[in-house]
């Protein structure tokens, strides 16, 4: 008999203490997860830091190239040269990709934004690529970029 009791006493205990080990266990498990997601930084396409170095580098060009660019496109006729109204128009279409993108990647991330983010990002690219054919169009098809404002600007 007392060692029935011994039994029944024991046995909860027992099953009590290896349930509270299991949950403490997995608690652990979780808090240890959940700090791993918010202390290590996700990956993003960039995993070498001299990648990023030269995108960056690379969009600081793009921007001093349009200054000079734009000067010869207006000072010479476009219809002259249309290769350098052809690189004005695309260099000029990169730079506002680029810097809508930074909007976008900035503001809409897909962390935050899970539909949004991407939807907008696809919308940009696409916009990017209709303005680049719009461009080639018109400056191949018409009168040209340069020649186009130098009119505007004497109207």
């Amino acid at each position: 008999m007392s060692s029935s009791l011994i039994l029944h006493s024991m046995l909860p205990k027992a099953l009590v203490q290896r349930s509270v080990l299991r949950s403490a266990a997995r608690a652990r498990h979780a808090s240890n997860h959940l700090t791993y997601l918010y202390t290590h930084p996700r990956d993003y396409p960039y995993h070498s830091k001299t990648k990023a170095s030269y995108h960056w580098v690379f969009e600081r060009l793009l921007s001093a190239a349009l200054v000079p660019m734009t000067v010869a496109g207006f000072a010479t006729n476009g219809t002259n040269y249309p290769i350098l109204d052809g690189i004005l128009g695309l260099c000029l279409v990169i730079h506002s990709h680029f810097g809508l993108d930074s909007v976008v990647v900035d503001y809409l991330h897909a962390r935050k934004w899970p539909i949004l983010g991407p939807v907008t990002k696809w919308t940009l690219r696409t916009a990017t690529v209709a303005t680049m054919i719009g461009v080639y169009q018109f400056n191949t098809n018409d009168i040209g970029l340069a020649e186009l404002i130098a009119r505007v600007w004497t109207a």
